[in-house]
């Protein structure tokens, strides 16, 4: 995605940061977010008011134990709409998500 990472994991450039984001993850088999593009790892799940669609975002744990790394915002949901979680993380499986649950991250919004 054209942005460089400094040794501490943390981009070098970037828009805004969004501390203490509480994020979930889901799943599907097949299909198109919300803001039309095909899901995979990768993409992610926001309130289109708050963060547009196809905005490029880099997102991990204060600490670095877990970085998800690049995304672009694609879809939405009804927890992000009403304010419940801040980021719906897409993962490849059912396992995957359950391994992940509901964590707070860091998520740099890069334009």
């Amino acid at each position: 995605l054209g942005v460089e990472i400094d040794e501490s994991g943390t981009p070098t450039n970037y828009v805004r940061k969004i501390e203490n984001a509480i994020c979930t993850s889901y799943s599907a088999s097949a299909g198109r977010g919300a803001g039309g593009q095909g899901l995979y790892c990768g993409t992610v799940a926001v309130n289109p008011n708050v963060i547009p669609y196809g905005t490029r975002l880099y997102i991990a744990s204060a600490d670095r134990s877990f970085v998800y790394g690049y995304a672009i915002a694609s879809d939405c949901g009804i927890a992000m709409m009403d304010g419940r979680v801040d980021f719906d993380l897409y993962f490849e499986s059912n396992a995957e998500c359950y391994r992940f649950g509901k964590r707070t991250l860091e998520v740099y919004v890069l334009d």
